[in-house]
C-alpha cells in the first residue's frame, strides 16, 4: 500500500510544481486537468499521512508492551495499539476506493433536463415536484442552481425545464439520476381516487468547456423569438429568447431565461455543447457498463431507475433494489441514500475490474 502511496505523493510535488509555472497557467485546457488532479491527490496524500501515523503507533506501541518496564507506559500503549489496529483496516479500504482512477468528468458542473413522459398533466406535476427535489438537494449540498429554460405544464409543473448546478464533484453525484422516473399516486385532477402511473425523464449533462467540443458556428442555424415565460414587459415583446440548432446532429437547445439575447445565446450554447459531449459521453458509460457489467450505467437514458409509490409511501431504487419509506423526506432533497448505495456500488465494481483486491 504504502508503495502505491509513494508514487501518488511523487505525483502530487510534480503537479504541485507544475500549476505555478507560468506556460501551464497559459494553457488553460491543461492548467484545469491538473487543478482537479490536484485536488485528488490531496485527500490522497492526506490519508497517506494517517496511514504512516497510525502504522507507527502500531509500531511504537508494539516495542513498548515488548520492553515492559513501565506499567502505566504499558497500559497507555495497549490502549494506543487497539485503536490503531481498528482504524488500519477501515484505512486501507478507504484508500483502496480512493486509489481507482476518477473519472475527469465527475468534477464538472452540469446541466439537469426533467421533461415530462406519458400521463399528461400529472407527468408535468411530476416533472415540477423532481426539480423541486433536486433544488433542495443542491441547496444541502451548497450547489448553487440556476433555471436556463423552461416549458410551464397547463395544469403545473413543466413539460419541460432546464437548469444548471454548479458546485464540487456535481457531475459524480448526480449523474446517477439519468433515466425514467415513475409515480404511483391520486393525480389532483382525478375525481374517482383512481391510482395513476406517470413518468418524467431525467438527463443529466456534463458542463462541457470550449476544449471539450468544438462547435463550428457555420453548422449552426440561430433562430430570436420572443420569450414565452415569465420576466416581464420586455422579456415578452422583445427577441430575446433564442434557439440554436446543430445541423449535422439535429440538436437543439434554446435559452430564454435572460433579458439580453447576447446572454440567452451565450447559454443556449452552453446546452448545445454540453448535449455534444454527453451523447458521446453516454456511449462510453454504455460500453464501460457492458464491460464492468454494470447496473449504475448513467449511459441507458430509457431505463426506469426509480418508482415514487405514493399510496405505499416508498420510494424504490430499481438498480440496487433500496427501498425508502419517507416518502416527504425524499421528495424534499434526502435522495443521498440512493446516491451514496449507487456510488458504493460502481466504485466496488470499478475496484473489481482493476483488480485491487
Amino acid at each position: 500500500m504504502l508503495d502505491r502511496l509513494q508514487y501518488v505523493k511523487q505525483r502530487f510535488d510534480e503537479i504541485s510544481d507544475l500549476i505555478i509555472q507560468p506556460d501551464v497557467i497559459a494553457d488553460q485546457k491543461r492548467y484545469v486537468q491538473l487543478n482537479q488532479e490536484y485536488k485528488t491527490l490531496k485527500a490522497l496524500v492526506d490519508k497517506r499521512e494517517e496511514y504512516i501515523n497510525v502504522t507507527g503507533n502500531i509500531n511504537e506501541a508494539n516495542e513498548i508492551i515488548a520492553d515492559g518496564s513501565d506499567a502505566e507506559m504499558v497500559e497507555m500503549a495497549k490502549m494506543q495499539l487497539e485503536e490503531a489496529k481498528e482504524r488500519l483496516p477501515e484505512l486501507e479500504e478507504e484508500i483502496k476506493f480512493m486509489l481507482i482512477p476518477k473519472d475527469p468528468e465527475d468534477a464538472k458542473n452540469v446541466k439537469v433536463e426533467i421533461r415530462a413522459g406519458t400521463g399528461g398533466d400529472e407527468a408535468s406535476i411530476f416533472a415540477g415536484d423532481l426539480f423541486k427535489m433536486y433544488t433542495k438537494f443542491c441547496e444541502s449540498k451548497g450547489w448553487r442552481t440556476s433555471v436556463v429554460d423552461l416549458s410551464e405544464g397547463t395544469s403545473g409543473g413543466f413539460k419541460e425545464i432546464i437548469f444548471e448546478v454548479t458546485g464540487e464533484d456535481v457531475y459524480g453525484t448526480l449523474k446517477y439520476e439519468a433515466g425514467v422516473h415513475r409515480v404511483q399516486r391520486v393525480p389532483q385532477t382525478e375525481t374517482q381516487g383512481r391510482v395513476h402511473t406517470s413518468a418524467a425523464t431525467v438527463m443529466v449533462l456534463p458542463e462541457a468547456d470550449e476544449f471539450d467540443v468544438q462547435i463550428d458556428m457555420n453548422d449552426v442555424r440561430v433562430d430570436f423569438f420572443c420569450s414565452s415565460g415569465p420576466g416581464g414587459q420586455s422579456v415578452n415583446t422583445t427577441k430575446s429568447a433564442v434557439r440554436l440548432t446543430h445541423i449535422p446532429s439535429g440538436l437543439v437547445a434554446q435559452c430564454q431565461d435572460q433579458k439580453s439575447q447576447h446572454k440567452n445565446k451565450d447559454k443556449a450554447l452552453e446546452v448545445l455543447r454540453s448535449r455534444l459531449y454527453e451523447q458521446e459521453l453516454a456511449k462510453k458509460q454504455a460500453e464501460d457498463a457492458i464491460t464492468r457489467n454494470s447496473q449504475v450505467s448513467s449511459g441507458d437514458r430509457s431505463a426506469k431507475i426509480r418508482t415514487y409509490n405514493y399510496p405505499q409511501g416508498r420510494v424504490t431504487d430499481h438498480r440496487i433494489g433500496v427501498d425508502v419509506f419517507d416518502m416527504d423526506g425524499v421528495m424534499s432533497g434526502k435522495i443521498h441514500k440512493f446516491i451514496d448505495e449507487l456510488q458504493l456500488v460502481s466504485n466496488t465494481e470499478k475496484l473489481k475490474a482493476s483488480e485491487v483486491y
